[in-house]
């Protein structure tokens, strides 16, 4: 019988993580299932766009995956089961519940929208961390008139990135970014000049130093006590993860990552591996690797190749994960490259303007080409299941 191995979300990590490992595994070795709640891959990394009304191109995972042997099963996840070796999914096509066995597990369902438990926020503010929070920030920010005023919560690169690409799409709205520090503090000085500029000629109202205790449907609310009116208020202060694994035996930090090894394998339960926001994987200087897709794209490298690899009996390649830059784009003719450590801490350098700009936008584009090409430009060598490691399921062994 065929090793199976389940991947849990179609994100960037998922669906690389098994594009990647039908290229590494000969199909009659294995049966890759992939498991997702919509048809189509969504480029998180360009919601910000859809909200201010930019048409995102539609990318069929069905098409994506045309060829490849993984089987796409359109579904919510709602339980894993990680000593059973069982996931629960309610298919979205009404059809009812599933319960799917694996020998492999790829958990990567990612992140979603963190309220921070501050008051207000769930009623009233907007998320463009999910393709539903961007489209219905889309529709309200249209019906909007000339003057209204918006407030971005959060001085992170998606909360720049928000305000700076509403202030360029909507110049007649009256929009400030409200930051706990200085804005741009992790910055170098040269991208924080830069960054400064920007907003200053985008009319970019900044409030440092500023908390928000509160939203409410016309103002949010500072923990100094002073009113910001808010005909909309964006929320982008940090992420939270998705809540299955919580509910496991996976040994998950307080945050409900899943605790990974250096291969990205559960260090509690052996078969599964997390990719991604999901997992709490170390970095360089022993520091945990940030929630982005700079982390969460070799995560899902690493993973694959360490599946591939067990199954077939051969060296688990380990890959050294490593930050290079931060990349913001400022509107779709301004951005910022921050050129980081390894460690993610910023240097002196720094690209700005218009070439920074399409350099993002290359940045962009690989990722979302990273998705339909899971090796990364590396040459494919498609390694067979030995019995050893596959155990019950597997095939004898055969050359790799």
């Amino acid at each position: 019988m065929q090793h199976r191995i389940v991947v849990l979300g179609a994100g960037y990590t998922g669906a690389i993580a098994a594009g990647r490992l039908a290229r590494r595994l000969h199909r009659a070795d294995v049966a890759i299932t992939l498991v997702n709640p919509e048809p189509d891959f969504v480029e998180r990394v360009r919601l910000h766009q859809l909200a201010t009304g930019q048409p995102l191109r539609y990318r069929p995972l069905h098409e994506m995956f045309a060829g490849t042997g993984v089987a796409l099963k359109l579904a919510k996840v709602t339980a894993v089961d990680a000593d059973r070796k069982t996931v629960s999914v309610t298919a979205v096509d009404g059809s009812g519940r599933e319960e799917l066995e694996y020998d492999t597990l790829v958990y990567a369902l990612g992140s979603g929208w963190n309220d921070g438990g501050v008051p207000g926020v769930a009623a009233h503010a907007h998320d463009i961390a999910s393709r539903p929070g961007a489209l219905r920030l889309r529709d309200r920010l249209a019906a909007l008139e000339a003057g209204r005023p918006v407030v971005v919560v959060g001085g992170g690169l998606t909360g720049l990135e928000a305000a700076t690409e509403i202030a360029e799409a909507r110049p007649d709205l009256a929009v400030s970014l409200a930051v706990r520090g200085a804005l741009g503090d992790w910055l170098s000085k040269k991208g924080r000049a830069h960054l400064r500029t920007v907003v200053d000629r985008l009319g970019i109202t900044v409030h440092e130093d500023t908390e928000v205790a509160a939203v409410a449907a016309d103002s949010v609310t500072t923990a100094d006590g002073r009113t910001l009116p808010a005909e909309v208020t964006v929320w982008t202060t940090g992420f939270a993860v998705h809540p299955v694994a919580r509910a496991t035996t996976l040994e998950v930090t307080d945050r409900g990552q899943i605790v990974v090894d250096g291969t990205m394998r559960s260090v509690s339960h052996p078969d599964v591996y997390a990719v991604g926001d999901a997992a709490m994987a170390i970095g360089p200087s022993d520091k945990p690797l940030r929630m982005s897709c700079a982390s969460g794209v070799p995560m899902a490298w690493q993973a694959a190749d360490a599946i591939a690899a067990r199954l077939a009996g051969t060296k688990v390649p380990h890959l050294s994960i490593r930050y290079y830059q931060q990349c913001v784009s400022l509107g779709r003719k301004d951005g910022l490259i921050q050129f980081v450590t390894a460690d993610d801490r910023a240097k002196d350098g720094a690209m700005t303007g218009r070439v920074a700009a399409l350099y993002k936008e290359l940045i962009c584009k690989g990722a979302t080409w990273g998705v339909a090409n899971p090796t990364g430009g590396l040459p494919s060598r498609r390694r067979h299941v030995t019995r050893q490691e596959a155990g019950s399921h597997g095939r004898a062994e055969v050359a790799a």
